[in-house]
C-alpha cells in the first residue's frame, strides 16, 4: 500500500496540537521531527520533547483527496497564511522501516513496561505489555496515555475490577492486569477499538480477564477504579455515567484534558469526586481523586 505524507512546520507550542488535529482530520499516523536538523535525544518515560520549530506530519493513503484536510487547516489560527505545506509520497517499506525505528521500549511509574513486538523487554521480570504501535490507537507515546500509565502504576489494583471506559488499544486495561487486577471492563463507541483491544489483551496473556463492550451493551456494576482517557467534552457530558461505574472510596482517573478544560471537567464531578491535584505534561492534563459516596448516596 501506498502512502502520503503532508508536513508542516509549526512552533514546538503547538506541535502537540497541530498533532492532533491533523488526526482529527483523517491522519493514520503523526511524526514529529526538527525543522532546522537539530539534535534531539531519547525523552525519558513519560517525557515529551519538540523543536522550537517543529515539522508535524500527518500519513495518509496515497488515494486520500487532501483538499478538504487543506482546507480545514488553513482555517487554523496559529499557522501561516496562505497555509505553508509539502506533500510527499511514501513507499510501505519506508513506512514500516520508520515507524519501527521510532518505537522503543517505554518505562512507566519505573516499573511498567510498553514494548513493541521486535524489541525484547528489558526488564523481563518486571510487568510489560507487547504492544505493536497502531495507526489509530494509543500505545503510551501520547502525554495523556502516559499520564494515566504512571498513575496505574500506583494504585493498589491486586484483585480489583477496573472500568476502562474508552479503552481504544486496551492498553490501560492490560495495564492494571499486569500490575495484579482481576478482572478489566472496557467500553467504546468504536467496534474496532474493541477488536484491537480484546486482540491486544489475548496477546498480553489477559483475554480471559478482559471484557469489552460498546456503551449501551456494557454490563451495570460498579467497580473498585474507573479510568477513562477520552475528550474533555465527552467526560462533561457522561459524568453520571462514569460515575454510575465507580463503587464509593473507590479511585478514578480522567485525561484526555487540555489545562484550560481541567477545572470545567472537575467541576462536573464535583459533587461524589475528591479530587487531588491535577497532573500535566505540557498542555495535557490528568485529574483524579476517590469517590465520597455511591450513585445512590
Amino acid at each position: 500500500m501506498a502512502w502520503i505524507q503532508l508536513t508542516l512546520t509549526t512552533s514546538e507550542d503547538y506541535a502537540r496540537q497541530l498533532g492532533d488535529i491533523l488526526m482529527a482530520n483523517q491522519a493514520q499516523a503523526v511524526t514529529y521531527r526538527d525543522a532546522k536538523d537539530a539534535p534531539i535525544f531519547e525523552p525519558g518515560p513519560g517525557e515529551v520533547q519538540l523543536w522550537s520549530q517543529t515539522l508535524v506530519t500527518g500519513l495518509y493513503p496515497a488515494e486520500t483527496n487532501l483538499q478538504p484536510i487543506l482546507t480545514n487547516l488553513g482555517k487554523v489560527s496559529f499557522l501561516a497564511k496562505p497555509l505553508q505545506y509539502k506533500t510527499d509520497p511514501l513507499e510501505d517499506k519506508d513506512w514500516e522501516r520508520e515507524w519501527m525505528d521510532n518505537f522503543k521500549p517505554m518505562c512507566f511509574g519505573g516499573t511498567l513496561w510498553v514494548v513493541p513486538s521486535w524489541h525484547e523487554p528489558p526488564e523481563p521480570t518486571q510487568p510489560h505489555i507487547m504492544l505493536d504501535p497502531g495507526m489509530a490507537f494509543g500505545t503510551g507515546t501520547h502525554p495523556t496515555t502516559a499520564l494515566c500509565l504512571a498513575w496505574l502504576t500506583e494504585q493498589d489494583l491486586k484483585g480489583k475490577t477496573i472500568v476502562d471506559f474508552g479503552c481504544g488499544s486496551g492498553i490501560l486495561g492490560i495495564a492494571a492486569l499486569k500490575l495484579g487486577a482481576a478482572r478489566c471492563i472496557g467500553t467504546d463507541i468504536d467496534k474496532q477499538a474493541l477488536i484491537a483491544t480484546k486482540d491486544n489483551a489475548v496477546r498480553n496473556g489477559v483475554g480471559d480477564a478482559f471484557d469489552v463492550y460498546l456503551p449501551h451493551e456494557a454490563p451495570q456494576l460498579e467497580a473498585d477504579i474507573v479510568i477513562a482517557n477520552i475528550l474533555a467534552g465527552p467526560l462533561q457530558e457522561l459524568s453520571a455515567v462514569i460515575l454510575g461505574y465507580l463503587k464509593a472510596g473507590g479511585p478514578i482517573a480522567m485525561s484526555g484534558i487540555l489545562r484550560r478544560q481541567a477545572t470545567s471537567v472537575m467541576n462536573a464531578y464535583q459533587s461524589r469526586i475528591a479530587f487531588n491535584s491535577p497532573r500535566y505534561i505540557d498542555e495535557w492534563t490528568l485529574i483524579e481523586g476517590r469517590c465520597t459516596q455511591s450513585e445512590v448516596g
